[in-house]
């Protein structure tokens, strides 16, 4: 079969099957939507992170002195105040602001730990009497809002927290130990020093947590690596997009050289997404620019290449099967064997339209002859191809199949006299639906994975084509328990 030089030849038949010269490089090229159901995911998942951070979280301990009568002055204290445990409950809203992202959680409970002691002197007794023991304490009621912003800073996003509250409805102070039955009304003088604390730490542990997201995204790569030639650009363009019940994130996502440095962008037009009416959390659309950047880095690194020395019908790689086609090839060559060394003219072009994907290829196959230990290149044919696919998902993976459409061909120069391109064209369009279609197609059946964060899985992915965009579409699941500001790009 034929022998594949470098692999970014198959990016061309990939990208024809999965998904003029490229846009301006103010533009966003790709764009993600993170619908409602989306959004209502990513919360929960905030949620879990935060639950997860916030216990156990310790509150400041506080002692107090009163005076009751008869026992005279009584000082009571409560150390080792501890959270422990969050249970926020269904009870939770997300939704985009004039501002930034709200995300209000009501009803929310917690269950506090605490060691709580006493100590009073009486004229009735010479000595000091202490008594000592712990509580639980039951926190009903809590309600608290955060209000995010999300903007573009120099081409990466800088989450910040606008508003950030707690409130405390109700404490339920249980004691044990000693004698607690006697003194659970000097204990219940801490409720309002307990609910102070409570309302103060949460909200200062948010923002906390929301300054290691912040440096999370921070760190987000501006470009990656897809190979040692090319680079997909990650420069987020402008800030983000609110709507009604969704954020858009606009992303440049051109294929640059792995060696270009990455320019800063900021201006873009609006790309408006759809996923046919179906509910999903994530819209992904790319603009076929996307895949023509690709091309074109390739085609300009010069990795396009491919030598063909393998058919089925080998004979065909023969000079004997062409001496009544073209006679002076076999005179000049008798019973030498050939290759096709086929390279591009110029960077193919992808167009994307409604349930259909297209490409057009211009390359130059060299016939060469193999005299002896020499390869003898004799005649060079220009071959444009006009080719179709249709792109499928099946869990993280997206698979493609591409057809022949049409081709045509030329003669750029021979040295073995004019060749009538009539008289080759049939041979031609059997090599091209024989040798190159199943080629591609079964490296185009092992499918690609699609890249996500770290512990997230894409899941009932399908993709949709519109004019000169490729929208994929999936929900997600998060697998992994791990804090958000370990995940890594795969």
């Amino acid at each position: 079969m034929a022998q594949l030089h470098h692999l970014p030849l198959l990016l061309l038949f990939l990208s024809a099957a999965a998904a003029t010269s490229t846009g301006g490089a103010h533009e966003a090229h790709i764009s993600a939507v993170v619908a409602e159901n989306g959004l209502a995911f990513a919360k929960d998942v905030l949620i879990g992170e935060a639950v997860r951070s916030l216990t156990p979280l310790r509150l400041p301990g506080v002692e107090k002195a009163v005076r009751v009568p008869f026992l005279g002055g009584v000082r009571v204290a409560a150390s080792n105040i501890t959270l422990f445990h969050l249970d926020v409950g269904d009870n939770s809203t997300v939704y985009p602001g004039d501002s930034g992202l709200v995300v209000v959680a009501s009803g929310i409970t917690a269950n506090i730990s605490m060691h709580w002691s006493y100590r009073y002197d009486s004229w009735l007794f010479p000595i000091e009497i202490t008594d000592s023991g712990t509580a639980s304490i039951l926190v009903q009621g809590m309600e608290v809002g955060i209000t995010m912003v999300i903007k573009n800073s120099n081409g990466s996003l800088d989450l910040s927290v606008s508003q950030c509250g707690c409130y405390v409805k109700d404490l339920v102070i249980s004691l044990d130990g000693g004698a607690s039955w006697f003194y659970q009304g000097f204990i219940n003088a801490f409720e309002d020093h307990i609910k102070a604390a409570v309302e103060k730490a949460i909200p200062e542990n948010i923002i906390e947590g929301a300054g290691k997201l912040d440096s999370f995204l921070q760190d987000l790569p501006r470009t990656v690596n897809l190979d040692d030639v090319a680079a997909l650009n990650m420069t987020f363009v402008n800030d983000p997009q609110y709507g009604n019940s969704s954020i858009e994130f606009d992303i440049n996502g051109l294929i640059t050289s792995a060696v270009a440095k990455t320019t800063n962008l900021q201006k873009h037009p609006h790309l408006s997404l759809s996923c046919g009416g179906a509910s999903k959390m994530l819209l992904l659309s790319l603009d076929e620019d996307v895949f023509n950047s690709a091309l074109d880095v390739y085609f300009k690194a010069g990795s396009m290449h491919w030598v063909v020395d393998k058919v089925p019908e080998q004979s065909l790689l023969n000079t004997a099967s062409w001496k009544f086609i073209i006679p002076r090839l076999y005179w000049n060559y008798p019973n030498d064997d050939m290759l096709l060394n086929i390279s591009m003219a110029s960077a193919p072009m992808i167009r994307i339209a409604s349930e259909k994907i297209g490409a057009t290829i211009n390359a130059d196959m060299i016939i060469d002859v193999v005299d002896g230990k020499e390869t003898v290149p004799v005649a060079c044919i220009s071959v444009v191809v006009s080719a179709s696919g249709t792109v499928e998902t099946s869990d993280n993976k997206v698979y493609g199949r591409v057809g022949l459409d049409d081709f045509s061909l030329a003669l750029k120069w021979s040295k073995i006299g004019n060749i009538h391109m009539s008289l080759i064209q049939g041979v031609i369009r059997v090599f091209l639906n024989t040798v190159c279609m199943p080629y591609l197609n079964s490296r185009l059946g092992n499918g690609l994975i699609l890249p996500v964060v770290h512990g997230f899985t894409l899941q009932d992915v399908y993709i949709l084509t519109s004019a000169k965009q490729l929208t994929l579409c999936s929900d997600v699941t998060y697998t992994n328990a791990s804090s958000l500001a370990s995940s890594a790009l795969l």
